[in-house]
Parts: C-alpha cells; sequence; structure tokens
C-alpha cells in the first residue's frame, strides 16, 4: 500500500486486470512508458490503479501502430495524441502507396509470367518519381514531333497526356497502366509509327489549312463507315463505291490505305487506352469495325 493509503498492484495482478501479458507490461515498463511508483521490500515493481488506466492507452496506441517513443513522448506531454496521429496518418498513407505499387508489380509480373529482368524493370519504371516520368513523356514528344512544325496542333494536344501526374494515390490498375505505357513509349518501334502517323498529318497541313482538319477526316470517316454498317452496305457494292468518293475523292486507294493503317496501329489504340486508365477516364472507342470496312471498300476499290 503507498504512503497516502493507495492500494499498489504487482505486475502480475495488472496484469490479470487488464489482460495484458506480464512480459508485455515488464517490457513497457523496462522502456519507460509505466514507470513503477515503487518497490516492494523485495525489489518487485509495484503500481498503482492510474497504471490500468495507463495501460489501456499504451496498448491502443500500440494497437494503432505507433512507436513506443511517440507513446512515452504522449504521456510525458511532449506532444498531443493528435499531433501524433496526424504524422502517422501521413505515414501511413506513405506505406499504402508503396504496397499498392508492389501489389501493382507483383500482379504485372504474374500475369505476364515475367522474367528477373522485366520484373526488375517493371519495379523500376513503377517507382519513377513524377520528374522522371516527365522526362520520359517528354523525350517521346519530342523525338516524334521533332521537325513537324507543321503538325496538326490538335493532334499534338490529343497525343500529350498526364502519364508524368500519376495520381499521389494510384490504384493498382492505374500503375499496372503506367508501366506498360512507359514500356511502350520508349519502345523505338512504337516511336517509329507514331512518327508516320505525325508525317502523315504533317503532310496534310498547308499553312491556311484550319487546324483539326486531319482529325476532322478521321471522325467523318468513322461517322460515314458506322453509317454504312447501320444500313448492310457492302464494301464491295456501289454504294459503298459512292460514300467513299465522298469521303476521299479521286485519292489513290493505296495512298488512303497507308494513311489509315498509320492512323489505327492497335499499338496506338493500347496507347489511348492506358492513357485514359492512367487518367482515371474511360477508354475511348477503337472503332475497329468502322475502319475495316473501309479498308474493304478500299480494297474493293483499287481492285475495280
Amino acid at each position: 500500500m503507498n504512503e497516502d493509503g493507495t492500494e499498489l498492484f504487482t505486475i502480475g495482478e495488472l496484469a490479470r486486470a487488464t489482460g495484458l501479458s506480464v512480459r508485455t507490461i515488464r517490457y513497457w515498463s523496462d522502456e519507460g512508458a509505466l514507470p513503477p511508483v515503487a518497490r516492494s521490500s523485495g525489489g518487485y515493481r509495484l503500481y498503482d490503479a492510474a497504471a490500468a488506466a495507463r495501460l489501456e492507452l499504451i496498448r491502443t496506441l500500440r494497437e494503432l501502430g505507433l512507436s513506443l517513443a511517440d507513446v512515452r513522448r504522449i504521456l510525458a506531454g511532449e506532444t498531443t495524441v493528435a499531433q501524433v496521429a496526424a504524422a502517422h496518418v501521413a505515414a501511413l498513407d506513405a506505406q499504402i502507396r508503396t504496397l499498392k505499387v508492389t501489389r501493382a508489380v507483383l500482379s504485372t509480373v504474374a500475369r505476364r509470367g515475367s522474367t528477373a529482368e522485366e520484373t526488375t524493370l517493371m519495379n523500376r519504371l513503377a517507382r519513377l518519381s513524377a520528374a522522371e516520368r516527365r522526362r520520359i513523356v517528354d523525350d517521346f514528344m519530342t523525338e516524334i514531333f521533332e521537325g513537324l512544325d507543321t503538325a496538326d496542333p490538335d493532334i499534338r494536344g490529343r497525343l500529350r497526356f498526364a502519364a508524368a501526374d500519376l495520381p499521389d494515390d494510384p490504384t493498382p490498375e492505374q500503375v499496372d497502366a503506367w508501366v506498360e505505357l512507359a514500356e511502350l513509349i520508349q519502345d523505338p518501334e512504337f516511336r517509329a509509327a507514331m512518327r508516320r502517323m505525325i508525317e502523315f498529318n504533317a503532310a496534310d497541313r498547308a499553312p491556311d489549312t484550319p487546324a483539326g482538319t486531319s482529325l476532322w477526316f478521321m471522325s467523318r470517316l468513322v461517322q460515314r463507315a458506322g453509317e454504312a454498317l447501320k444500313e448492310n452496305v457492302a464494301p464491295k457494292s456501289p454504294r459503298a463505291a459512292e460514300i467513299l468518293r465522298d469521303l476521299i475523292g479521286d485519292a489513290d486507294p493505296a495512298a488512303v490505305k497507308e494513311r489509315l493503317a498509320a492512323g489505327t496501329d492497335p499499338r496506338l489504340a493500347r496507347y489511348r487506352a492506358l492513357n485514359a486508365i492512367v487518367n482515371g477516364q474511360e477508354p475511348p472507342a477503337s472503332y475497329e469495325a468502322e475502319f475495316a470496312w473501309v479498308v474493304a471498300a478500299l480494297d474493293a476499290r483499287a481492285a475495280s
């Protein structure tokens, strides 16, 4: 019993009262979070009734992931629970982001059956900083547009994307998409395909041609082909020849087909889809059926 008449408890009695183990209470006491108020004649540590409430607070803070050093500072009045909690939330957010990246990389590795070298590359790409991601994007844009000052500004705007602005709290799907996107835009063959598409666009651009002309043509092509499909117009029919003549005039079908192939490369469609995922948007339509109808109509015209 204490000098003021209050009852004192041994570690064993505290353990029975709180449900904590003797070993845990002794460890917290050794670390300074629960100092004894006295010692028995045999040298055993003794605690007062307030120690039980203190133990409950320590247990709560430890279950929330706070370190014993933070617990000691709170109990000593050097900081508040709210202040430590705010700092701990920030640390947890960082850990969660890291875990999401790790999960996304591992999911991609499992899905692709990646080798050790591929896994290393994907992990590096996924953990790039925003500035590093931006440099990859800027390098890609510089290469595919270099020297093409007449390229349609609408095309330039459409191709530019916010992959460098991967959200602070990305989903595993966004991280996975960014990794694939980064690999794609660093692929020399894909860059060459993108360059060819932009060169076709630039060749169409006379100084007095309104911005968006090329995109307008592609949009009109998709619209007319879509209408033809709804009307079940066969690509080899006279009606298809009329629609095609309205679209391309007397242009060489082979040249138009080459141009169309450059703008409908499957990798470009994948590029757009990945870009949408990274930015949290709905993937754009690919219009595969419409373009296939136009190609078939072009082949029919060339054959005739």
